[in-house]
């Protein structure tokens, strides 16, 4: 089986070992696709993923590798955007960002901070109660929205009644969608 991506215009593509590395005007990303049985390869404005195999779980990967090379050629020409909200009815939280951290002080009135790593290649703003989280890469975007949500999980309180929290109101779309 075989499936072909065509290249935008302004994104180029190059194989690099087991890496495939995309530029655009964005920026540069490079994630490795490596299977024993699925074959990447880069033919002039077209990519080339293919397999011999006739297993059916091994036919699927090569339409989500496709739609995750799709992901990198928008995130090096637009970029991906994601926003996430901080909800407190009973105490008031602040958030922060420190050294590449989230931060989230007087959550639930505790005296402890909680806090969510921010990772590489991942930009974030705070304006009050909003963060705004953007880059190039989608995978990168979305965990970033994830870990601060996970950072603010309720434990031990009644989710009917306590409803603080983290919540990603806006999923990793592209910039201007």
């Amino acid at each position: 089986m075989k499936v072909e991506y065509d290249v935008p215009d302004g994104v180029e593509f190059k194989k690099d070992g087991e890496f495939l590395v995309v530029k655009g005007s964005k920026g540069e990303i490079k994630k490795p696709f490596m299977h024993p049985k699925i074959n990447v390869s880069v033919k002039g404005n077209k990519i080339e993923i293919s397999s011999n195999s006739d297993r059916r779980k091994v036919n699927a990967i090569l339409y989500t590798w496709k739609s995750v090379i799709n992901n990198m050629a928008i995130g090096v020409t637009k970029g991906y955007e994601a926003e996430v909200k901080l909800v407190h009815s009973h105490f008031p939280a602040k958030l922060e960002l420190k050294d590449n951290k989230i931060v989230i002080q007087n959550f639930l009135g505790q005296r402890k901070s909680r806090s969510a790593k921010i990772p590489e290649g991942v930009e974030v703003k705070i304006d009050k109660n909003t963060i705004k989280i953007t880059g190039i890469d989608k995978e990168l975007v979305g965990q970033a929205g994830s870990r601060i949500e996970n950072s603010t999980s309720v434990k031990k309180f009644d989710r009917r009644i306590f409803q603080d929290g983290c919540y990603m109101v806006k999923l990793a779309t592209p910039v201007g969608d």
